[in-house]
Parts: structure tokens; C-alpha cells; sequence
């Protein structure tokens, strides 16, 4: 039976694209280092749920993917056709403060996995790339065709560093490989340092929520559900060495796509759905933009919906509910 690699599975996006491949019969090989970015409880619970749900179809190994010999010995005795590469460092703010881990995990890291899926010949690679690669791109929404060399981050500029060192690989070696451009994922699961989460915390213990830019911002929300069914269409669909253009204009077998819900929504908006789930008022701390950040995002998914049939299907008014019911039970609030 074929196996999926899937770096970064403790993490988010990466347990929930594992428990869907699981979920149909593949197997997975799981990676992933357990950093201490956020809580590594959290990360454990993630792998315990794969470990518990599929048992034997599920291997975990703790693995570093910075470390090129650490990933090629620890892989050595194990076959995939396929790699689902989700690990990275995240973060637009922690990227100001700690750029060092960036480069290391980000750049790096993405060398070895390309190195990785060169030696193993691998059918398909996709990668993780982030909507912060629009920097500070004021034509909503945005389109796999604009220009991304202006980042505000230096996690942006990481990411796209990504997507133009694959587009080496895929032209030097006609690996094929498929760049994702995420749009603000949330959901069950989620990372405690992003926004629905930092605010759905706060709100319970009635202390302030932190309202950049004061509140005059706009996100393209994209329910975990959504992102997952774009994350394995693409796995189960690998771009043709055709010579022909592809989303995002390479000719070799290498596509980017943008995976959102296809709609930007007022911060404002998604308060008021916070404080009915919750039951509590939210109380505003309103704040400057903060470095690195942009005031909207909208994901223009014509390309993914063309060739992969993607169709987001979860608004934020059934998704923030979801959302808060699975942080009231993980945290028994």
C-alpha cells in the first residue's frame, strides 16, 4: 500500500491532512521535531489522536528536518511515494524577534525535503507556501500571477524563497510539486498563537483581546475542513511534465495555488460570532499594526478550483461555533 511522508504532522494543518489520508486507507510516516514554539502538550495530543485512531497505518518519528543526516537515517529503511511537506517555523511576528530559527527550518529545512524527494524519485511533493508571500499587495484578491517579491516578513520572504527553490528542482529534475498558498487556517486543533484562538482564551478569562490596526483589518478565514480537501486534491493529482503553463506560470511540473474560503471577512464580523459562542462580551484593547502585518487578505482560487475542483464550503458563521465547542471540551471550559 502506498505511503504519504508528512512533515510537521504534530503540528495543525499537518495532523489534520494525516487523519485524512488515514481516514481512506493510506499510510502515513509522520515527522516532526516537537519544538517548543508553542506548547509541545498540545503537539502530543495531536499524535496521540493519530496513534489512537489508526494504529499501525500511522508511524511517527521525532525528526528534525533541518538536520539533513538526522531526516536521511531515519528515513533510510522507510518507503513513500509521496511527501506532504507542511513543517515550518510560523509566525509573522516571532520571525522580527528570532530570524536565526527561520533560516534554519524554513530554508534549510525546504533543501533537505527537496533533496529528499529528488533521491527517493518521490511521484509528487507538496509544500506548505502562505498567503504572506502578497506582502503588501493592495489588488484584492489576490492572484497566483501577482507579484510576490515585496515581503513585509521575513517569514513571507522565506516562504516565497520556498516556492522559487522548488521551481528549481521541479525544472532541473521534472520533480513534480505543488505550492500552497494558505489563507489564515483556523478550526479544531488550531495553534494557540493565532488569533481565533489568543481571542477565544481571552474572552473566557475576561481579560482584553488585542485589536491591531483598531480592528480596521480584513481576513480571508479558511475553516481547517476546506484546507485539507485542497491539501489532498492536490496530493492525489500531481502537476504534468507537459511544457505546458501552469497556476502560477512555470512550464516545468510545478503549480501554486491559493487555498482560502474565497471571501475576506471584518475582523469585526468575527468578534461578534466569537462573543455569541463564547456566551461572554468581549472587552477591546485597540492597538497600532503591528510589523510585519496586512491590513486584508482574499484568496482569488479560480486555478485550484479549475483543475482540482476545490470549492470551499465552510463559512465563518458555522466554523467560529466549531471552533469554540472543541476549545471548550480540550480545555474543559
Amino acid at each position: 500500500m502506498p505511503a504519504t511522508l508528512v512533515t510537521g504532522v504534530a503540528g495543525f494543518i499537518g495532523m489534520s491532512v494525516a487523519e485524512a489520508l488515514l481516514a481512506r486507507g493510506d499510510l502515513v510516516i509522520g515527522i516532526d521535531s516537537l519544538n517548543d514554539y508553542y506548547d509541545p502538550a498540545l503537539k502530543q495530543a495531536r499524535i496521540a489522536r493519530l496513534a489512537e485512531l489508526h494504529g499501525g497505518r500511522f508511524v511517527f518519528l521525532q525528526i528534525d528536518f533541518a538536520d539533513a543526516i538526522a531526516l536521511r537515517e531515519a528515513l533510510a529503511e522507510r518507503t513513500f511515494e509521496r511527501i506532504v511537506h507542511l513543517g515550518a517555523q510560523a509566525g509573522v511576528r516571532y520571525s522580527i524577534e528570532h530570524p536565526e530559527v527561520y533560516g534554519q527550518s524554513n530554508l534549510i529545512g525546504h533543501l533537505n525535503i527537496l533533496e529528499l524527494a529528488r533521491a527517493r524519485q518521490v511521484a509528487h511533493l507538496v509544500y506548505a507556501s502562505s498567503s504572506s508571500v502578497y506582502g503588501g499587495n493592495t489588488s484584492v484578491p489576490f492572484r497566483v500571477e501577482d507579484r510576490v517579491d515585496r515581503p513585509v516578513s521575513l517569514y513571507a520572504a522565506t516562504k516565497r524563497a520556498n516556492e522559487v527553490m522548488s521551481e528549481s528542482y521541479a525544472h532541473l529534475y521534472r520533480l513534480p510539486q505543488t505550492g500552497l498558498r494558505f489563507f489564515t487556517v483556523y478550526g479544531p486543533w488550531g495553534r494557540p498563537d493565532m488569533m481565533m484562538w489568543i481571542f477565544t482564551k481571552a474572552m473566557f478569562a475576561g481579560e482584553p483581546i488585542p485589536v491591531f490596526n483598531n480592528g480596521a483589518m480584513e481576513r480571508d478565514f479558511t475553516y481547517i475542513a476546506d484546507i485539507v480537501a485542497g491539501v489532498v486534491a492536490a496530493h492525489d493529482n500531481p502537476p504534468a511534465d507537459d511544457g505546458a503553463a501552469k497556476a502560477g506560470g512555470s512550464v516545468s511540473p510545478h503549480r501554486l495555488y491559493n487555498i482560502g474560503n474565497n471571501r475576506s471577512e471584518p475582523l469585526g464580523r468575527v468578534i461578534g460570532l466569537l462573543e455569541v459562542a463564547t456566551g461572554r462580551q468581549a472587552v477591546r484593547r485597540d492597538l497600532p499594526i503591528q510589523p510585519g502585518d496586512v491590513v486584508r487578505t482574499a484568496a482569488d482560487i479560480d486555478a485550484i478550483a479549475r483543475d482540482l475542483g476545490y470549492r470551499p464550503t465552510t463559512t465563518i458563521d458555522v466554523g467560529v461555533p466549531k471552533f469554540v465547542d472543541w476549545y471548550r471540551r480540550y480545555h474543559t471550559v
